[in-house]
C-alpha cells in the first residue's frame, strides 16, 4: 500500500481520505468539506479506513503480522523500508482486528499515539478493552531520541497489554543497530508489495476501463521496481486526473501517457522552462498562475501584479497598451484560458512542479511568498474553492521546505483579521493542514497548545483553534483535543463561551475525555485556590445532568461534585443540583444523584444546609408540583441519613430537615 506522500485528488464527492496521498476534509463557510491534494494525513477515522481498505495491497510478511495482533493485549512492531507502505499497512493492520466477527465494537478507541514527549500536562495513554493505537517512531533519525522513544515503548507495551488492546509500531529505518533486545520477539519485517499491483488496484477502484498489456511496458516496469508505493499510487491518480479533465483525449493509452510524463518529466520541463523565461513578470507569472491555478484570469492577473510589487519589481514606464498584452504572455508561458475564463495550464500536473521548483530554488523569496499569500488568497474574485485551493499550495510547499513556521503564521494573521462571530476557512484550513502533517504535526500541536495556554489572544485565532480541535485533532489526538478546548474555555470572551460549549459537548458523548475533563477541573480547583472560579465554573457546569454521559458515570460524578462542595457555597450549587433534581422527576434510574449528591458532602453540615434550601426552592408547593415535592422528600431523606451518620460519630446537633421544620 501507500505511505500517502504524494497524490493529485481530483473527485472531490466525499469527505473521505481514499488512499490515494494528500489528502483533506476542510471545513469552512460556503462548503461543508472539501477534499483537497495536501500532506500525510493522521486522521484514522473508520470511513477512511474502509476507503483505504479497499485499495489496499498487502505487501510480504503482512499475514504474520495480522496473526500476531489477532491475540487481545498483543503489540506487534513493523520493520519496513521508506517506502513500501508501511503506515497504510499498520493502519490496515489495526483495521482488521475482529473483522470477521463482524462490526468494530462501539467506544473502542482508534488513535494515533505521539512519537515525543508530551509534557506533564498532556494525555496518559489509559488503554481499554479492545483499544487499538498506532505508534509511528519512523521519524526519528538519531540514537538518542530513539532511546527515549523506546523508554516510552515499553512503558505503553506493559500498559497495552494489561489492558488487552492492540497497538502496532512503525519502527524507524537504518536505526536496527539501536533496537532494544527485548523488541525482537514482537518484531514482523514487512517487504514491498507488487508494484503492478498497487497501480492495477488503483485504477479498478477509479473505474478504468484498461487490459493487464496496457501496464506493461519497460518504463512502467522500471517504475514498478523503483518508485516508492505511493509514487506509483500517485500515477494511478494522475491517470484518473488525466481521464477527469477531458482534455487529453478519451481513451486509456493516452491518459497514461499524460501521468507518466507528469510522473518522470515535470521537474525537468519546469527547470528548463524557468531557466528560459528570465525577466521577473514572465516567472512571476508563471508562480502567480501555479498558485491561483482554476481561478479567474482577471483574478490570476491582479495576484499577478500584488507578486510583482511584493518581490520590488519596477513596472515599466511605457503604458500597459503599449506592453505585451496578458494573453500572448499567458500563451508564451504555455497557459491556457478555458471557456469560463479559468487559467490552467496545459500539461497535466504541471502547476504542482512549478510551485515545488520555486519554494526549492528561490529560497530568499520564501518570505515575500507568504505575505503575498496572506493577501493574495482574499482577493474578491476568488470562491470558496479557490481561497483553500491556495491555502493548501501555500502550506504545502511551505512544510515540504521545513517552514510550518510560514503557514502558522498565516492562520495567525487571518483569524486576528476575522470580525464577527464566524471563522476564516483559510485560517482553519491552513491550520488542518499543518495538524494533519506527518512530520509537522506535531509543531502544529504544540503551538496550538503554547497559543491556547498562554494568555490573550484575538477571538478570532480562540474560534480557529477551536475549530481545529473539533475537526481534526479530536479524531487523531482527543486528549490533547480536550486539553486545549479546556484552556480556550476558562478565558474571557464570547469566543471562551462558545469554547466551553464546544468543549462539553466533545466530551459529553464520550466517558474516558468527560473523567479527563473532570480530573483537570478538580485539580486545577485544588492547586490555585486564588484563581479557582473559571476553572470551578466550567466544573459545576460540566456536573449538570445535561452535559453528563449516559447513561451518568457516578465515580466521576462523586468526584467533581465533592470537589464543588467543598468549595463556600456560591450561586453555581443551584443550577447544577437543581439539574439532577430535575432529572431525578423525570427518570428514576436518575434518582441515584440524590445519594451520590450527599454523599458528595461527607456530612457537611453547611453543605448539607445548602443542598436542603435548594430542594426547597426547587420543589415549591406541593400542591403545584407534587412529582417535586416527592424527590425532594426523597432528598431530603438521604440528608438526613447523612447528618445521621455524622452525629454518631462527632455528637453533633439536630439535623438540618429538623431544624427547618
Amino acid at each position: 500500500m501507500t505511505e500517502q506522500d504524494h497524490v493529485t485528488v481530483n473527485d472531490p464527492r466525499g469527505p473521505v481520505n481514499n488512499g490515494v496521498g494528500h489528502q483533506y476534509v476542510f471545513y469552512g463557510a460556503g462548503a461543508d468539506w472539501m477534499i483537497r491534494r495536501g500532506v500525510d494525513s493522521l486522521r484514522i477515522a473508520r470511513e477512511d479506513r474502509v476507503r483505504l481498505a479497499d485499495r489496499f495491497v498487502p505487501p510480504v510478511g503482512y499475514r504474520v503480522a495480522a496473526d500476531r495482533l489477532e491475540k487481545p493485549g498483543s503489540v506487534v512492531l513493523l520493520e519496513a523500508p521508506p517506502g513500501s507502505g508501511r503506515r497504510a499497512a499498520a493502519i490496515m493492520l489495526l483495521h482488521g482486528i475482529g473483522e470477521d466477527e463482524g462490526a468494530e465494537e462501539e467506544g473502542v478507541r482508534f488513535e494515533e499515539l505521539a512519537a515525543t514527549d508530551k509534557g506533564k500536562d498532556e494525555d496518559s495513554l489509559a488503554p481499554g478493552v479492545g483499544d487499538r493505537f498506532l505508534l509511528d517512531l519512523s521519524g526519528i533519525a538519531d540514537e538518542e531520541a530513539y532511546a527515549k522513544a523506546q523508554r516510552r515503548l515499553a512503558v505503553r507495551r506493559s500498559q497495552v497489554q494489561e489492558a488487552r488492546a492492540h497497538m502496532v509500531v512503525i519502527l524507524p529505518s537504518g536505526m536496527e543497530h539501536a533496537h532494544a533486545p527485548d523488541l525482537e520477539p514482537h518484531t514482523v519485517t514487512l517487504g514491498r508489495p507488487r508494484g503492478i499491483a498497487v497501480v492495477t488496484r488503483y485504477l479498478r477502484m477509479d473505474r478504468m476501463a484498461f487490459v493487464p498489456a496496457d501496464l506493461e511496458s519497460a518504463d512502467l516496469q522500471s517504475l514498478y521496481d523503483r518508485s516508492p508505493v505511493r509514487e506509483l499510487v500517485r500515477l494511478a491518480g494522475l491517470v484518473r486526473a488525466a481521464r477527469d479533465s477531458g482534455r487529453f483525449g478519451t481513451d486509456f493509452a493516452g491518459w497514461l501517457d499524460q501521468a507518466m510524463h507528469a510522473v518522470t518529466d515535470r521537474a525537468g520541463e519546469v527547470g528548463r522552462h524557468v531557466a528560459a523565461v528570465r525577466t521577473t513578470p514572465e516567472r512571476t507569472l508563471l508562480l502567480a498562475t501555479a498558485m491561483f491555478e482554476e481561478a479567474s484570469a482577471d483574478t490570476v492577473y491582479e495576484a499577478w501584479q500584488g507578486l510583482m510589487r511584493r518581490v520590488r519589481h519596477e513596472e515599466e514606464t511605457t503604458t500597459e497598451l503599449a506592453r505585451t498584452d496578458f494573453g500572448e504572455r499567458l500563451a508564451a508561458l504555455g497557459i491556457e484560458r478555458d471557456p469560463d475564463g479559468r487559467l490552467r495550464f496545459e500539461r497535466l500536473a504541471y502547476a504542482d512542479a512549478v510551485r515545488t521548483y520555486f519554494w526549492a530554488n528561490f529560497p530568499g523569496v520564501r518570505d515575500d511568498l507568504r505575505d503575498w499569500v496572506d493577501r493574495a488568497a482574499g482577493l474578491p474574485g476568488l470562491t470558496t474553492d479557490d481561497r483553500v485551493n491556495v491555502v493548501v499550495r501555500f502550506g504545502e510547499r511551505s512544510l515540504a521546505v521545513g517552514r510550518p513556521d510560514h503557514l502558522f503564521d498565516l492562520v495567525v494573521r487571518w483569524a486576528d483579521r476575522t470580525t464577527g462571530a464566524a471563522c476564516d476557512p483559510r485560517a482553519v484550513a491552513a491550520l488542518e493542514l499543518g495538524l494533519s502533517h506527518e512530520r509537522f504535526g506535531g509543531w502544529f500541536r504544540r503551538r496550538m497548545y503554547e497559543c491556547a495556554r498562554s494568555g490573550p489572544s484575538s477571538d478570532g485565532l480562540a474560534r480557529v483553534l477551536a475549530a481545529a480541535c473539533l475537526r481534526n485533532l479530536g479524531a487523531t489526538h482527543p486528549d490533547q483535543a480536550t486539553v486545549r478546548l479546556h484552556y480556550l474555555a476558562v478565558r474571557k470572551g464570547e469566543a471562551a463561551r462558545e469554547a466551553r460549549q464546544a468543549l462539553l459537548g466533545f466530551v459529553g458523548s464520550d466517558r474516558r475525555l468527560y473523567r479527563l475533563l473532570i480530573d483537570r477541573l478538580r485539580e486545577r480547583t485544588r492547586r490555585d485556590p486564588h484563581g479557582t472560579e473559571p476553572h470551578l465554573q466550567l466544573l459545576t457546569e460540566a456536573l449538570r445532568s445535561e452535559r453528563a454521559p449516559d447513561p451518568p458515570p457516578w465515580p466521576d460524578l462523586f468526584l467533581g461534585w465533592e470537589t464543588v462542595f467543598s468549595q463556600p457555597p456560591t450561586e453555581l450549587w443551584n443550577p447544577l443540583v437543581s439539574s439532577w433534581l430535575n432529572a431525578a422527576a423525570g427518570d428514576r434510574t436518575r434518582e441515584m444523584a440524590l445519594d451520590v449528591m450527599v454523599g458528595a458532602t461527607h456530612g457537611c453540615t453547611a453543605a448539607l444546609h445548602r443542598l436542603y434550601a435548594i430542594a426547597c426552592n426547587w420543589a415549591g408547593p406541593p400542591a403545584r408540583h407534587p412529582s417535586r415535592a416527592a424527590v425532594a422528600a426523597r432528598f431530603w431523606q438521604h440528608i438526613d441519613h447523612a447528618q445521621d451518620a455524622r452525629t454518631e460519630r462527632t455528637g453533633a446537633g439536630p439535623r438540618t430537615t429538623e431544624e427547618a421544620r
